[in-house]
């Protein structure tokens, strides 16, 4: 004596449910991207220690290689000496210091602090940031131009019967094709 009507649930039971089961995935997609943001944050400040790391044993590799450098300078000044030159022996001497100076900044300084150094040496002398801007922008545009034609010399087929231009560039005159009816003027 079962009928459909006594198998349904009463209404606004199936109301009930549909909010709790929305509830329950709504609060499972907050976890899970809870979680997810848990793990980017973890990651970024790993790769930032890496980064960290790797900027310092740079610099530290930098400032031994300016300190052999720095050597170098005071074997050249003691044998200026040796020939009787004192001037040029004096002038690699205080090269020889200034190099040491640097290389002991490099070796001994992280590299936090050396941004707030550069960050301090831009607010004081502005200009100067600006002209060692526009000079790594000049160098880095000739470094740029200098790769670009061998990139396009690997990049091209070779053209059979075309001799190569001699700066290795090849020149391209663009046609252009004089409207029909107009006059030609010139040879």
């Amino acid at each position: 004596m079962s009928n459909g009507a006594a198998s349904s649930s009463p209404p606004g039971l199936n109301d009930v449910k549909e909010n709790s089961t929305q509830e329950n995935t709504q609060d499972k997609v907050q976890d899970v991207a809870g979680q997810a943001q848990d793990k980017a944050r973890e990651a970024a400040g790993k790769a930032q220690d890496n980064l960290q790391q790797q900027v310092d044993q740079r610099a530290k590799q930098a400032g031994e290689q300016v300190s052999g450098t720095a050597k170098d300078l005071r074997t050249v000044g003691e044998e200026l000496r040796k020939q009787g030159k004192d001037g040029p022996a004096k002038i690699a001497d205080r090269a020889a210091e200034q190099t040491e100076k640097v290389g002991s900044y490099l070796s001994g300084t992280g590299p936090d602090q050396m941004l707030h150094d550069v960050e301090d040496f831009g607010r004081q002398r502005p200009w100067a940031m600006l002209a060692g801007g526009l000079a790594l922008g000049a160098i880095a545009a000739r470094f740029l131009k200098a790769s670009s034609r061998s990139r396009y010399q690997q990049r091209s087929p070779d053209r059979v019967g075309v001799p190569a231009p001699a700066n290795g560039v090849p020149q391209v005159t663009p046609h252009v094709p004089e409207p029909a009816g107009s006059p030609v003027l010139g040879p």
